[in-house]
């Protein structure tokens, strides 16, 4: 498929109503976050095009943690753990979606605490994430099962998963799903003028996904969403394609695995 194909190919638009709720939560953002999969017929083309070297990629493992019938999802709430090669990781609560009105200023006040706006091709959704650091060691341990899950995040992360949890779910009921091995890699392409990341998720099954994405201020959306679209379109990546979302595909997968 040449790029002049792909480039014509219509890339999904945001509705009049979605685009009214998007400009009424930007000003209660924090940032935005610009994504796009690659659909895998065009992974190879895509990945040349844009000169990213597997070998300079971050390697890293993600891990999530819920029931078995993912209840805490269904309940807008996602608990992550990562571990990062030769650095400290992280441990990460996410509600979504959220609206920033009605978030306590408490919440907001907190430094760990962030509101963004994910938008893809066709579709956006509103998340708030609270963030920890993690050691390494105790997020091996967890992955390992020798360290409880709730001993991986913070009394106000765990405070954060209580109030928000389903009504009859605890701690000592989530699993962990994964952990799954993944590749980051920044770019900071010339004729794109902010920088891109680049995201590979290798599942069990030998699926993969990958997924450009790029950040900017809540200002500057509409303008970065154009640019990007333009730059992407111009390396051949498919923005008409359906798109797959790396989280929700790793915990069905995980969480099927324990039926």
């Amino acid at each position: 498929m040449s790029t002049a194909s792909i480039s014509a190919t219509p890339v999904p638009a945001l509705s009049a109503e979605q685009l009214g709720e998007v400009l009424a939560l930007l000003p209660g953002t924090d940032s935005v976050e610009l994504k796009a999969t690659v659909p895998g017929a065009d992974r190879r083309r895509v990945v040349d095009r844009l000169g990213i070297d597997p070998l300079e990629a971050e390697l890293r493992q993600v891990a999530f943690f819920d029931t078995a019938d993912l209840a805490l999802s269904s309940a807008g709430v996602v608990l992550r753990a990562r571990r990062v090669q030769r650095r400290a990781g992280d441990a990460v609560v996410k509600l979504r979606p959220v609206d920033p009105s009605g978030l306590s200023d408490e919440l907001r006040a907190s430094p760990s605490f962030g509101v963004e706006i994910d938008a893809m091709p066709g579709g956006f959704v509103c998340s708030a994430s609270m963030k920890g650091a993690a050691e390494d060691r105790r997020v091996r341990e967890v992955l390992l099962r020798e360290r409880p899950i709730r001993k991986l995040f913070t009394k106000e992360q765990r405070a954060l998963v209580e109030e928000h949890a389903p009504a009859g779910v605890g701690w000592d009921d989530l699993r962990v799903l994964g952990p799954l091995t993944t590749l980051k890699l920044k770019l900071s392409p010339e004729d794109l003028g902010r920088r891109l990341v680049a995201e590979l998720w290798a599942y069990p099954d030998g699926s993969q996904i990958l997924e450009l994405s790029t950040k900017c201020a809540p200002g500057d959306a509409f303008t970065a969403a154009a640019e990007t679209k333009a730059f992407l379109a111009s390396r051949g990546v498919d923005l008409g394609a359906p798109q797959q979302t790396k989280t929700r595909t790793a915990m069905e997968y995980f969480a099927s695995l324990e039926d």
